[in-house]
């Protein structure tokens, strides 16, 4: 039986301090993004666990869409990535 090794970290640790690992991120086929579940994916990629590359095409992603929640988060924190908060943080 053979293994695969998925490289980089196994975990990383959020500054709350509780860890993220891949089995923590939402599935594959995941079609209804909700805030919680865009956090997930924006710590992964800031905390290293997985590239930028790696999340949008495992999610179907594109890097514009991405950039945009890592963006929001880092500016206004998670409560920005809610749909109907997206008026209140959106940059005009």
């Amino acid at each position: 039986m053979y293994i695969r090794k998925e490289t980089g970290p196994v975990f990383v640790t959020l500054p709350d301090g509780k860890k993220l690992s891949r089995s923590d991120l939402p599935p594959k086929n995941t079609s209804r993004w909700v805030a919680r579940r865009k956090a997930k994916i924006v710590a992964a990629v800031i905390g290293g666990l997985i590239t930028d590359e790696e999340a949008c095409d495992m999610y179907d992603l594109t890097f514009d869409e991405l950039d945009g929640w890592i963006s929001a988060v880092k500016d206004h924190g998670p409560a920005a990535l809610r749909v109907t908060a997206l008026q209140k943080y959106r940059h005009i």
